[in-house]
């Protein structure tokens, strides 16, 4: 069974009053090895993006304003992760937005990358720079989140994380 590693990024906290702004994925096979298969789009959310999420990942209203909404993508990334187990770091936040916007609860088996971190480092810092830093992995083009970029190190975070088992 092929996985799709993604990421997520919204206009804030709560799946029930924001809206995803930016969605990344990433296929690999199932030796781990990236297919090149990859999803990636930003969202109009048709609503404000908060000062203080732009500060996070970038993304602006007016940057955003352009882009298709979730109604107009959702087909497609359907497709793309359609059989597939799903896996992303937290990933109950990842879905909380995405059954929210979908209207229904995925049923893909799903991988916590968090819940694995935790495991192989107990009382440590188990968020994505943390571990990218712990396995040697390069965050230099990394200035602030960015759904694909994290959908990226988060495939070679994971790679280390099942083969360190």
């Amino acid at each position: 069974m092929n996985k799709v590693i993604f990421d997520t990024e919204t206009t804030g906290f709560d799946p029930k009053n924001c809206k995803l702004v930016e969605i990344g994925a990433i296929e690999i096979d199932e030796n781990n090895q990236p297919t090149g298969a990859v999803f990636h789009t930003y969202i109009n959310p048709e609503q404000i993006v908060p000062d203080e999420v732009v500060q996070i990942h970038g993304l602006t209203t007016d940057y955003l304003k352009d882009f298709p909404t979730f109604d107009e993508i959702k087909d497609d990334f359907l497709k793309f992760i359609d059989g597939k187990e799903l896996i992303a770091h937290n990933i109950s936040f990842d879905l909380s937005f995405l059954n929210h916007e979908l209207g229904f609860e995925l049923t893909n088996k799903m991988t916590d990358t968090l819940k694995l971190a935790k495991a192989a480092f107990p009382n440590m810092r188990c968020n994505l720079d943390a571990l990218c830093e712990r396995f040697g992995i390069n965050t230099n083009k990394r200035d602030v989140h960015g759904a694909l970029l994290d959908a990226e190190l988060l495939s070679q975070v994971y790679c280390k994380l099942v083969r360190k088992k």
